[in-house]
């Protein structure tokens, strides 16, 4: 991270709090003492792809390779009891409304969430060729999040989208970036809405599309277009369609979890756009082809750069988001355990993940992760998706990623690097760009 963590504007609205000196996290810069700073392992225990603070690819976003952090401790409270995780009674509505407010004014260098999402939506017309212009009305967002342990539409105990960080982002898109309810959807083509995430937000905006793989009960049923993947590789039966919520939208928003996940490691932004393939909600019935890196460490295809570069999946993302209010060792099961890596210190995380960059949020995410719970089942070898990534136009692997089919290979999708080490969590200042963000512990506990 760098010292230089937030812009002029966002400092002088902390410095309101008189709590600026204890909101960001001390950083290496580009001078002789950080320079003379040997990195050390992330974690000695763990191989990975890339050293330290190495970074490869091209960084992007408005401030490229920035990675929002987000924290606001306190802001998620259960207890590990009989209640289920994600009631109100444990999540606090106002610190996840401000975890996303914060998160679009550090991403994108605004000193307010309507400044963020202009700046978001104008970012990204500009990288199509389309202009300078921002959002228009009657243009389609879909958010992708990830309800991967849902059965029904009856609410389940394991670790999901948090419906207040949802309730969040969909607030600050009708009522910060103007977009109409009736113009957003949130989908889980995969899974199941559940009852306690559809009420909340769907009591609130009404208007808002929900879309899962069973619909009824106010869902819709999520309905695909065939062989909208071509696969870079010979993937054998792996799905092909890709939801309509997604191939219809104008822009998409991933919206993953922060947790480990069996045979690849970690599971986060990357790994979330599966659930957006014509695939059967009982996870048994599916083909996971080339999900898995090489357990020696060899370069291969992986399948997640297909779904980073596609031009109706990561093609669309205006942003990245990883939900990192509990976080999860398991990919499955209830939150567990907590945490004990600095800052959080033996509470829940409470954070939000943000970036323009796909890559370099991934990235980040693994490194909590993998310095978190390094002995986490599959995750030596967990970034050598992001390294194909990174490298996309000349990866490690030799692969030619051309997820359309149409001749023209992928670009570098975004920026690899490791931090120094879990104590630092320093970048390079040359590939990521890490802002840490505390919330001013007067927010008022309200929503609770």
């Amino acid at each position: 991270m760098k010292t230089t963590l937030t812009p002029p504007t966002l400092r002088r609205t902390l410095a309101q709090t008189a709590l600026l000196a204890a909101l960001l996290i001390p950083a290496a810069t580009h001078n002789a003492t950080a320079q003379a700073q040997q990195p050390k392992p992330a974690n000695p225990e763990v191989k990975q792809c890339l050293a330290p603070m190495q970074p490869v690819g091209t960084p992007r976003g408005i401030l490229p390779g920035r990675v929002a952090w987000s924290h606001a401790p306190g802001a998620a409270t259960w207890d590990g009891g009989e209640d289920y995780w994600f009631l109100d009674a444990c999540n606090d509505q106002q610190a996840c409304d401000w975890l996303v407010t914060q998160t679009l004014c550090t991403v994108s260098g605004k000193a307010d969430a309507r400044e963020a999402w202009q700046a978001i939506f104008e970012h990204f017309n500009r990288r199509q060729g389309q202009g300078t212009q921002g959002y228009a009305a009657g243009e389609r967002i879909a958010i992708k999040v990830n309800n991967n342990n849902t059965y029904s539409h009856a609410d389940s105990p394991e670790i999901n989208a948090s419906p207040q960080l949802v309730l969040a982002l969909l607030k600050s898109l009708v009522e910060d970036a103007g977009v109409p309810q009736e113009c957003i959807t949130v989908a889980e083509p995969s899974r199941f809405i559940t009852d306690y995430l559809y009420r909340k937000c769907k009591d609130r905006y009404p208007g808002v599309t929900f879309v899962d793989n069973q619909g009824g009960d106010g869902r819709v049923k999520a309905t695909y277009k065939p062989d909208a993947m071509t696969y870079s590789r010979d993937n054998g039966p792996l799905a092909r369609g890709i939801a309509t919520a997604f191939t219809e939208a104008k822009y998409v928003i991933n919206m993953a979890l922060l947790k480990g996940h069996v045979g690849q490691g970690v599971t986060l932004c990357g790994k979330n756009w599966y659930g957006t393939m014509s695939i059967h909600a009982d996870w048994r019935k599916n083909f996971h082809n080339n999900f898995n890196q090489s357990r020696d460490g060899q370069p291969k295809y992986i399948t997640f750069v297909d779904f980073m570069g596609h031009r109706d999946l990561g093609g669309k993302t205006i942003l990245w988001l990883i939900d990192a209010l509990y976080g999860c060792k398991k990919v499955d099961g209830a939150p567990a355990p907590r945490w004990t890596l600095p800052p959080f210190n033996g509470q829940w995380p409470c954070s939000l993940l943000g970036s323009l960059d796909p890559v370099a949020i991934d990235m980040v995410g693994n490194d909590l992760l993998i310095s978190q719970f390094p002995d986490m089942p599959d995750v030596n070898y967990s970034d050598m998706y992001l390294m194909e990534a990174a490298q996309a136009n000349r990866p490690p692997s030799g692969t030619r990623y051309d997820p359309e089919g149409d001749g023209i290979p992928l670009p570098s999708l975004g920026v690899a690097e490791h931090w120094n080490n879990p104590t630092d969590k320093q970048y390079s200042g040359k590939g990521i760009e890490l802002v840490y963000v505390k919330a001013p512990s007067l927010l008022p506990p309200q929503g609770r």
